[in-house]
């Protein structure tokens, strides 16, 4: 069996609009599986809808033995594990756990612009209590980013500006880098 909490996480790039495609071909092989969902409202000409769209279009997370991936790179959609060059990399434990508590939290998130810079700030209470980043206002409302640095994607999630407290620089504890969250 495939799936092995011990494994690092790894981003898989796929062919475009082909993420939901490809999750459920790799759940079937017994693999674990990340593939964040946003809700978008999006206008045809007779009706608006909301759909469940990727917040990292063209890719989706999954836990594998590196020695073993071919399997994964046969499947159909799959267009290559992400790294640099040849060499894959797996992505920060930090970073998909915290991807893991912004969905986990139920609250309304998005894809977002990459953030390297900003303010730093630690969420104190509530469902993403202990997350690091950079705390941003869109809207009059005040978000969280997530960061992958390997993918150089972004989330953000609706954060209420009264749990969280910013960190001085060089001071944060559990900082692991594109673990950042949002600016103001």
């Amino acid at each position: 069996m495939p799936e092995d909490s011990s494994y690092p996480w790894f981003a898989i790039q796929t062919r475009a609009r082909y993420e939901h495609y490809v999750a459920t071909q790799l759940r079937g092989k017994g693999y674990e599986l990340l593939l964040p969902l946003y809700n978008c409202r999006r206008r045809w000409s007779d009706r608006i809808k909301e759909v469940e769209l990727p917040l990292f279009p063209g890719y989706l997370f999954c836990r594998f033995d590196l020695l073993n991936r071919l399997p994964i790179l046969m499947t159909p959609g799959v267009f290559r594990v992400v790294g640099i060059g040849r060499n894959p990399l797996p992505v920060d434990d930090a970073e998909i756990a915290a991807i893991q508590a912004a969905i986990r939290s139920g609250l309304p998130s998005q894809p977002w612009p990459f953030l390297q810079i900003g303010q730093r700030v630690k969420v104190e209470f509530g469902p993403l209590r202990g997350l690091e980043g950079i705390l941003i206002s869109l809207k009059g409302r005040h978000r969280i980013v997530l960061s992958v640095t390997l993918l150089q994607r972004s989330m953000a999630v609706e954060v209420d500006d009264a749990c969280v407290r910013s960190i001085p620089l060089g001071l944060s504890a559990t900082y692991a880098p594109g673990c950042q969250l949002g600016r103001s």
